[in-house]
């Protein structure tokens, strides 16, 4: 701490004054005060392939990752930063409720800084994540009343004020609530853009729903389908949007009501005249409407309004759970299937890369697979989902990842039997089951094996991830990629990577512990270094130093 003893009051007072014209708007936290994250550390993070709980016998897209957030986000920006469309997270709401685990035991509401804790194990999480986005990517973060208001000033210290795009309200009750002072019936999704402009300009609208296509008609059998009448008066005062209009048929003469004017200029109105696209009622006398066909509409733009009949609530999830799992206690909060589904919809498009990094019982991923069912001639969106054991000191030997997580996704995948009994067909798919391994930075030399290298370089590149890998050749091609892992430089493992290079047309690039020897065996080829491509990828960009404040 500096010492002030040297300073007069009035040097005191100026220093003060200064600091005070000097300090910051946003949110601030006792960083240095709480007990640090012990998962916070610079180790190299690998990744081993645990078959046994994986789903399908590979090559995979989709994986599960199991192990603390903050190792697997560390890793994904070695391998997919910049490459997720849609962040999904539904993170510990910090109830005091025993639901958020730091440091391996659950942290109640007399903690004096429960908050801050929350905050910075929150903030050191979303940084990695904003790498990880594509520039057309967004994140939605669920989250209830105990921790809104700092998350919305979190965010918008990670993600920039600028890319707040909406603040989405699920209702999660369809029943009153009549415990509390006012019925809590709803929760948040908060939605931030890697770009709020370039989001706005490829997100999707959502398809109408039946009560949206009930109010399409056709009374008169016009030969272009399905219509409805949609007003055509705007608000505000536009001169040349003020003139009148004549009902072709009654002669009966309409301006603008009062405080409006018309949608369009009278030029644009007469050639929807001319093509049958205006309407005056029945009789020919009601105030102009234009005619909108149903085939014309592509969607609505989402609102920020999102309703249980439209979403789903939590009783739907919790059914869902028991219906996959026989059990509601496998997970005690889940989020319905049609709550990400929105999500998605309105976020992704086919081919597109999801993440949730606070997996919990799977439904991002039930999600993916549902969409993916529904457009089976499409490109399959992917996923990538994250999730801890949550083990604590109580429950030492918990697996939530392993037990609730992957098992939920391997039945509907694969096919299950629900509680009625009657048997339900899998949605089709398959996914990695990896877990986290953590090494010296100083020491991937010695304590990196071929397994671990060989499914980093395949992340790195999009390549579907295979099996494990031998110490010989490893070998992979996507479309016109080829990609190559040498584990050794012996003569037959030489020659067959030849006979690979021979007969691939296209870019290939080969990964070798021995760049300078092979250079000298492959002229012309591209050859990268093995650890060091890895280690330079990984990073030496450390997360922002504690300190006081934020």
């Amino acid at each position: 701490m500096p010492s002030f003893d040297h300073l007069t009051k009035e040097q005191l007072i100026a220093l003060l004054q200064r600091r005070e014209r000097e300090a910051s708007y946003g949110l601030v936290w006792e960083r240095d005060e709480i007990e640090p994250d012990r998962h916070i550390n610079d180790d190299f993070v690998a990744l081993d392939l645990d078959r046994a709980h994986s789903c399908g016998d590979g090559p995979w897209r989709d994986l599960i990752i199991e192990g603390d957030n903050f190792d697997a986000l560390r890793y994904l920006r070695m391998t997919h930063a910049g490459k997720v469309k849609c962040i999904y997270i539904d993170p510990p709401y910090n109830t005091g409720n025993r639901d958020f685990v730091y440091n391996d035991r659950f942290f109640d509401k007399t903690h004096r800084f429960r908050h801050s804790v929350w905050l910075e194990f929150m903030y050191r999480r979303l940084l990695l994540a904003r790498d990880l986005l594509h520039p057309d990517g967004a994140i939605f973060v669920s989250i209830d009343d105990n921790e809104l208001f700092p998350l919305g000033m979190l965010m918008n210290r990670v993600f920039g004020e600028k890319n707040f795009v909406a603040n989405c309200i699920w209702q999660k009750r369809y029943s009153r609530e009549n415990r509390e002072t006012i019925g809590d019936a709803h929760e948040y999704l908060l939605v931030y853009a890697a770009n709020a402009e370039r989001f706005k300009d490829v997100r999707n609208k959502l398809p109408l729903d039946a009560k949206q296509l009930k109010v399409y008609k056709n009374p008169n059998k016009d030969p272009k389908g399905l219509w409805r009448s949609v007003s055509f008066s705007a608000q505000g005062y536009r001169p040349n949007q003020m003139y009148e209009i004549v009902s072709p048929t009654t002669g009966r003469k309409h301006v603008p009501p009062e405080g409006s004017c018309w949608k369009v200029i009278e030029s644009e109105y007469q050639r929807l005249l001319l093509e049958g696209r205006m309407y005056f009622g029945k009789d020919g006398n009601a105030i102009p409407s234009r005619i909108q066909y149903l085939k014309d509409i592509e969607g609505v733009v989402p609102w920020t309004w999102w309703p249980h009949e439209e979403v789903g609530h939590t009783d739907e999830a919790r059914k869902e759970i028991q219906d996959i799992l026989e059990t509601q206690t496998a997970f005690t909060t889940p989020k319905p299937v049609r709550l990400i589904e929105r999500i998605l919809r309105i976020a992704t498009k086919p081919g597109d890369l999801i993440l949730d990094f606070f997996a919990g019982s799977g439904t991002t991923a039930h999600a993916v697979q549902k969409l993916n069912a529904e457009e089976p001639d499409k490109a399959p969106r992917r996923f990538i989902l994250v999730s801890n054991s949550e083990a604590t000191e109580d429950e030492p030997d918990k697996n939530l990842c392993r037990d609730v997580c992957a098992e939920r996704l391997r039945r509907v995948m694969t096919g299950y039997r629900n509680k009625k009994r009657d048997n339900v067909p899998g949605l089709g798919g398959s996914f990695a089951y990896l877990t986290t391994r953590l090494h010296p930075r100083h020491r991937l030399d010695t304590r990196l094996d071929h397994g671990q290298v060989w499914r980093a370089l395949q992340m790195l590149h999009d390549h579907p991830l295979a099996g494990d890998a031998g110490n010989g050749l490893n070998w992979s091609c996507d479309g016109s990629h080829g990609l190559a892992y040498l584990g050794n430089l012996r003569g037959e493992t030489m020659t067959r990577l030849k006979e690979r290079l021979a007969g691939h047309e296209g870019e290939t690039i080969v990964y070798s512990w021995a760049v300078e020897r092979l250079t000298t065996l492959l002229p012309g080829v591209t050859i990268r270094p093995i650890p060091q491509t890895l280690a330079e990828r990984f990073g030496k960009r450390k997360q922002p130093l504690r300190s006081a404040g934020a």
